[in-house]
């Protein structure tokens, strides 16, 4: 059955939570970030990333350019490995 993960390395897990009722719970600018995400965060996952730098970083701005740097640093890992060497972001990583 397709999923609207598309092509990635991550793992994919069952959950037992409901993932639209943790989304909702985020922080207003949190999931205005989420939306805007290139990988398909887990509304946990991000809550997680998001409060450690926010604690490293003291600001929240800071915080979001923390998780944009952590995403693209998981799709340079991916570059290769789901599209292939070709790909021009594969000469980045």
């Amino acid at each position: 059955m397709p999923t609207n993960r598309g092509k990635t390395s991550l793992k994919c897990k069952r959950r037992a939570t409901n993932p639209m009722r943790e989304h909702d719970q985020l922080p207003p600018e949190l999931r205005q970030w989420v939306a805007g995400a290139m990988l398909p965060w887990r509304a946990g996952s991000v809550r997680t990333a998001y409060r450690k730098a926010l604690a490293r970083t003291g600001d929240s701005e800071l915080a979001l350019r923390e998780l944009d740097r952590m995403q693209k640093a998981q799709v340079a890992r991916d570059v290769g490995k789901v599209w292939g060497a070709d790909h021009p972001q594969a000469a980045c990583g």
